[in-house]
């Protein structure tokens, strides 16, 4: 296995597969708000117009000829802990806000005038053309997140980066469920490469909507074989295993296999990815197949809360799921 791996600290909360959507916006007269959180990246049409004028990648307002600025604000799908936010302003350049700065609240009702706003981080100046990283100054979880900009402007997207908050999904006691759905706090901490797609996708709900919305590998020119490293929100014992490769036909992994292990240390990531090697193989070396599923029914009873799923020798897979029952 190759030293070289990407760490994975936090998830995009603002992902639209979790269900976030945008609830309310001052303005969105050059560019609709919706795009803001795409979880694609920014394009730019050399020489498109639409009836507002230039066709923008993100959420875009008028000019503002009074006093107030402008603001968007974004219901999370899952309640998060923020550890940080991108204020990504690609392909705005003149015409990106001034100033940017974040609030939030947590709340299972509607949002009202009544609604208390915390500060969740402090008012940056932004940079065009540029990933503007905002650090959150509170640990708590919030719902509900609002994007403040000063005066107005354009931005191309917006990450809120940090975890699902795991301790209000106690109603998965002993329920078969999907152990490593991303909507139940599981994520990936590492992977051997990510080249052509985010390694959280294989986690994301429903099946994948083209090969974007998987997790590919670059082409490997060499010995070894890629990997990915999910922690479990909540140790569980499985029982069901399920490999999608759907859009993946020229470029699926020949074959696959899963270890798993249960660990009640904290260790570090560079020590997970050690310690994986020697882990318990719970499904040996399989074959897969171009656009295709396969599951496997395997109980061996043993409670884990890490999975590594090894793919020989590169490729992509759209989507993984393993079932069982969560075991506090």
């Amino acid at each position: 296995m190759s030293k070289k791996f990407i760490k994975k600290n936090n998830i995009d909360l603002a992902n639209p597969n979790l269900g976030t959507k945008i609830l309310i916006f001052s303005d969105q007269f050059f560019a609709p708000a919706k795009r803001i959180i795409n979880p694609e990246a920014p394009i730019f049409k050399e020489g498109v117009y639409d009836n507002h004028g230039k066709w923008m990648d993100g959420w875009e307002t008028r000019r503002r000829r009074d006093k107030g600025n402008d603001y968007l604000v974004i219901k999370l799908g899952k309640a998060g802990k923020i550890k940080y936010f991108d204020v990504d302003t690609s392909f705005f350049n003149g015409n990106q806000p001034q100033y940017a700065q974040i609030d939030g609240t947590y709340s299972t009702n509607n949002l009202s005038k009544k609604t208390k706003w915390q500060k969740i981080t402090n008012k940056i100046k932004i940079k065009p053309d540029s990933s503007n990283i905002l650090k959150s100054i509170t640990s708590k979880t919030f719902t509900h997140i609002r994007l403040n900009i000063y005066p107005d402007g354009g931005v191309a997207r917006l990450k809120i980066m940090g975890l699902i908050d795991i301790s209000i999904n106690k109603s998965l006691l002993n329920k078969n469920t999907n152990l490593i759905s991303i909507l139940n706090g599981s994520r990936v901490i590492a992977c051997s490469d990510e080249h052509f797609g985010n390694a959280n996708n294989i986690l994301l709900p429903g099946k994948s909507k083209n090969m974007g919305n998987g997790w590919e590998t670059r082409r490997r020119r060499g010995l070894g074989y890629d990997w990915v490293i999910i922690k479990l929100a909540i140790p569980a014992i499985p029982n069901l295993y399920e490999i999608n490769t759907h859009h993946f036909k020229g470029n699926f992994p020949d074959a696959f296999s899963i270890q798993g292990a249960m660990n009640g240390k904290k260790l570090s990531t560079k020590s997970i990815i050690h310690h994986s090697l020697k882990w318990n193989t719970i499904i040996e070396k399989t074959k897969l197949k171009a656009n295709n599923s396969i599951r496997i029914l395997k109980n061996n009873n043993k409670k884990i809360n890490y999975i590594k799923l090894n793919i020989f020798p590169d490729g992509g897979i759209s989507r993984f799921k393993i079932y069982g029952k969560v075991k506090f």
